[in-house]
C-alpha cells in the first residue's frame, strides 16, 4: 500500500479577476518537484453569484509551456482566446488547454449565467509540458460531460469518470503529451474502494467535498488533499459521508522549472524570451 507522505488543507480563497474566488491547494511553488508533473491546482467551491447584467472574469493573459485543465460542476465559463474562439463550458464539461508556444487566454462568466445567477463550482489543475513539446503549436480539447466514460465501482461503492488516462481499460478522452491520470470519484457514504495507480507515478488525492478516510489510516475533509508516495500498490479510500474527490497521477518529467506567473519553462532565459515575445505580439494570433 502507498505511503502518505502528508496531508495538507487548502489556503484560504484569493480573487482571480472579479469572477473567480479561488482556493489553492497546491503549487510548484511549496512542494516543487513532489508534485511533478503538476504544477498547480485551485478550486472554487460552490459561491453563489447574484444575477447581474456584465460577467464577471478575468481578462486575457499570456500563457505558455504547460497546460491548463478546467473542470467545471455548477455554473458556466466561458473561455476566450487568441486564436479568436471561444468555449462555453456546462456542468459536467473540461477544458484542457495546451498553451505550448503561447497563447492568450481570458475567461468569464456566460452570459446566460450572469442574467440568472447562481452556484460557481469549478476546479483548476496546471499540467506541465516536457521541453521538447513546450514550444509546440499551442491547442485546445474541448470535452463535454457526456463523452466522458464514466465507471461503477465495484460493490456499488460510486462511479468515477475518467477524464484523462485508463481506469481498468477505460481510456478517458483527453489526449495528453506524458502519461497523466485525471478521475473524477463519487463515493458513497459508508463506501470504501481500492484504487490502483501506475507504479512510479506521482499521486494526489483531493477531497472537494465530504470527508474520507485514506488507507484505513487519516481522514481527509473537504478542500484537503493527500500527497502519497511513487510506489508500493494501491490506495483505499472509505467514505465518511458523500464525498466528490479528484485522482491526479502523472509520471514525473524531472526537468528543471521555471516560473513566472502562467509561463512556465526550464530556464529563466526562456522566461526571459517568453516576455520579449508577449511585448512583440507573439501571442496575438
Amino acid at each position: 500500500m502507498r505511503r502518505i507522505l502528508g496531508i495538507f488543507a487548502a489556503s484560504g480563497p484569493k480573487w482571480i479577476g472579479d469572477g473567480f474566488p479561488m482556493r489553492m491547494l497546491f503549487s510548484h511553488d511549496t512542494f516543487n518537484e513532489h508534485i511533478d508533473p503538476f504544477l498547480l491546482l485551485r478550486y472554487t467551491s460552490s459561491i453563489s453569484f447574484s444575477p447581474g447584467r456584465e460577467p464577471r472574469g478575468v481578462a486575457p493573459h499570456p500563457c505558455r509551456g504547460f497546460e491548463i485543465v478546467t473542470l467545471v460542476f455548477e455554473g458556466e465559463v466561458e473561455y476566450c482566446d487568441s486564436t479568436g474562439e471561444a468555449t462555453l463550458l456546462a456542468p459536467g464539461d473540461v477544458q484542457w488547454m495546451t498553451a505550448a508556444s503561447g497563447i492568450l487566454q481570458g475567461a468569464r462568466h456566460s452570459q446566460d449565467f450572469t442574467a440568472r445567477g447562481g452556484p460557481l463550482e469549478m476546479a483548476q489543475l496546471w499540467v506541465n509540458l516536457p521541453a521538447r513539446d513546450k514550444m509546440s503549436a499551442p491547442d485546445r480539447q474541448t470535452i463535454r460531460g457526456r463523452d466522458m466514460p464514466v465507471i461503477d465501482l465495484p460493490g456499488e461503492a460510486g462511479e468515477v469518470r475518467i477524464v484523462a488516462g485508463d481506469h481498468y481499460g477505460h481510456k478517458g478522452a483527453a489526449e495528453t503529451f506524458t502519461p497523466v491520470n485525471v478521475w473524477d470519484l463519487r463515493l458513497k457514504n459508508g463506501r470504501r474502494t481500492a484504487l490502483t495507480l501506475p507504479e512510479g507515478h506521482t499521486l494526489c488525492v483531493v477531497v472537494l467535498s465530504g470527508c474520507v478516510e485514506i488507507n484505513c489510516e487519516r481522514q481527509l475533509g473537504a478542500v484537503d488533499f493527500a500527497l502519497l508516495s511513487r510506489t508500493g500498490g494501491a490506495i483505499t479510500l472509505e467514505a465518511l459521508s458523500e464525498a466528490k474527490i479528484l485522482i491526479l497521477s502523472g509520471a514525473p518529467i524531472d526537468e528543471p522549472v521555471a516560473a513566472h506567473g502562467p509561463v512556465v519553462m526550464n530556464t529563466a532565459d526562456e522566461i526571459e524570451r517568453a516576455i520579449a515575445d508577449f511585448g512583440a505580439g507573439a501571442y496575438h494570433r
